[in-house]
């Protein structure tokens, strides 16, 4: 790995760079190519923190205080264009595209304040497979002439595991190095369907609750409209496995994966099941029987808010595939307790990867 290292940087120094944007999320995969290019062409580069909006509390400030030291992080706030630009839409797909849109456009902005002609971006492998796999679009997957800028992208063959061990020989710290990941478009894949302000503020404070309670690969809130249907046939076959459960499906659809290719159906939930073993058996039947079901969440209990919250926790090495932690009771009672003020219902998604994506757009 030190030859990877080398032979990055000794790649950039060969380049014509006048003036590089490094795109900074706070992430190991931008700070860990923001800080491969730094190291190989200093004060040339110019690393930018972009603040969208759909951070989580204090993210900004949390993210300049981690590469303190490290990287000369620079907070742009351009949250108002990326509310004009995603608020209100409902399709997962046409959310990125526009999250991606509003995004160049904030970054070729600096780029002309700061006179730069390319742009550093933390794009992986596993970013390019689900892009080009059009299974959903990672908004760093893009080319020299959508950005206007020229592309350096240093990490683009590796994969999550293998970026940790990069940024691990760089000496970023672990609190970066084993971070968990956070999407590009941020809050806004995690608000399902139209996001408002409202919808958002209830996400931000159920994101917040999450991550004190919840250790792991990866765990997150999600937050969607309330309008649920019994489905008949599905509770048949739940009964089948557990009697006395209950299947319903959300109007909100969800992006998953079948078979190597997007899908985009709707959310399962499991009403009469307090057990993640059980509750998963019943998922795979449910996915069975129904295709189209992308994401199934076994139900915790209702709550006293207008919107439904959902917990998801994986495991995963390559966030190509995922696992769902086993929680027991008593980490699922303390989620439904941090949460019944916030939710109308609270639930927790039991579906691996595949047949669901690891975020819900």
């Amino acid at each position: 790995m030190d030859d990877v290292v080398r032979s990055m940087e000794d790649a950039l120094i060969g380049l014509d760079v006048d003036c590089a944007v490094a795109a900074v999320s706070g992430g190991v995969d931008s700070t860990t190519a923001a800080l491969v290019a730094y190291r190989a062409l200093g004060d040339r580069v110019k690393p930018i923190f972009i603040d969208t909006g759909y951070m989580r509390l204090g993210e900004a400030e949390r993210v300049r205080g981690l590469l303190k030291g490290l990287l000369p992080v620079e907070v742009v706030d351009m949250s108002g264009d990326f509310y004009t630009a995603t608020m209100g839409v409902w399709d997962a797909e046409e959310k990125r595209l526009a999250f991606r849109n509003a995004f160049y456009r904030a970054l070729r902005a600096v780029a002309d304040r700061h006179g730069c002609s390319w742009l550093v971006q933390g794009t992986i492998a596993s970013d390019v497979i689900e892009t080009h796999g059009g299974i959903k679009t990672q908004h760093n997957v893009v080319t020299d002439e959508y950005t206007g800028l020229k592309l350096i992208e240093p990490l683009r063959d590796l994969y999550k595991d293998q970026v940790r061990e990069l940024a691990r020989l760089l000496g970023i710290p672990p609190e970066i190095r084993e971070r968990q990941p956070f999407p590009g478009p941020g809050l806004l894949v995690r608000c399902v369907g139209p996001c408002h302000p409202d919808k958002l503020a209830v996400l931000r404070e159920a994101t917040e609750a999450v991550e004190r309670l919840l250790r792991g690969s990866q765990y997150f809130a999600a937050v969607w409209g309330d309008a649920r249907r019994l489905e008949g046939d599905l509770t048949e076959e739940a009964r089948k496995l557990y009697p006395g459960a209950r299947v319903y499906t959300f109007l909100t659809r969800a992006t998953g994966v079948k078979g190597d290719k997007r899908s985009y159906g709707p959310i399962a939930l499991i009403e009469g099941v307090d057990d993640v073993e059980a509750a998963m058996e019943i998922q795979s039947a449910v996915t069975r029987a129904r295709p189209d079901v992308t994401h199934v969440v076994m139900h915790l209990g209702e709550g006293r808010g207008r919107y439904y919250v959902s917990v998801r926790a994986v495991v995963t090495d390559d966030y190509m595939t995922a696992d769902v932690v086993r929680l027991s009771r008593q980490e699922l009672s303390s989620i439904y307790r941090a949460l019944e003020q916030l939710a109308s219902g609270i639930g927790y998604d039991v579906a691996p990867k595949p047949p669901a994506t690891i975020e819900y757009e």
